[in-house]
């Protein structure tokens, strides 16, 4: 588990509806952290389907607060990392965020 928060960006760089990818400081995980109506999320940049990165062409949807992986059509909700369609089924890793001294900031805090 990372105890060390990374840096992911000001927060004027993360809009509502826009996402931003970042590697943890200590355990090099990707993560990509959305903005969804003001509230930031932080997920693993990885499908539970395939080894594939969400951010890689994913389509963010903040409509419905998901993200879409490309290489099959899985969707994730951006909240909770729940898989909400075939061929997902297990959920991905959610992280916590936080912001602070006018940045946005996240961690793997998996044991």
């Amino acid at each position: 588990m990372s105890e060390t928060w990374t840096f992911v960006c000001a927060t004027g760089e993360l809009l509502p509806g826009e996402m931003r990818t970042t590697f943890d400081e200590i355990t090099s995980v990707p993560i990509i952290v959305f903005n969804l109506d003001g509230d930031l999320y932080a997920l693993e940049d990885q499908c539970s389907h395939e080894d594939f990165g969400l951010s890689s062409g994913g389509e963010f949807d903040a409509s419905l607060g998901t993200i879409e992986c490309v290489l099959h059509g899985a969707k994730f909700d951006v909240r909770d990392g729940r898989a909400l369609c075939a061929p997902a089924y297990e959920p991905v890793a959610k992280f916590p965020t936080r912001v602070e001294h006018g940045g946005v900031w996240t961690r793997d805090d998996r044991d």
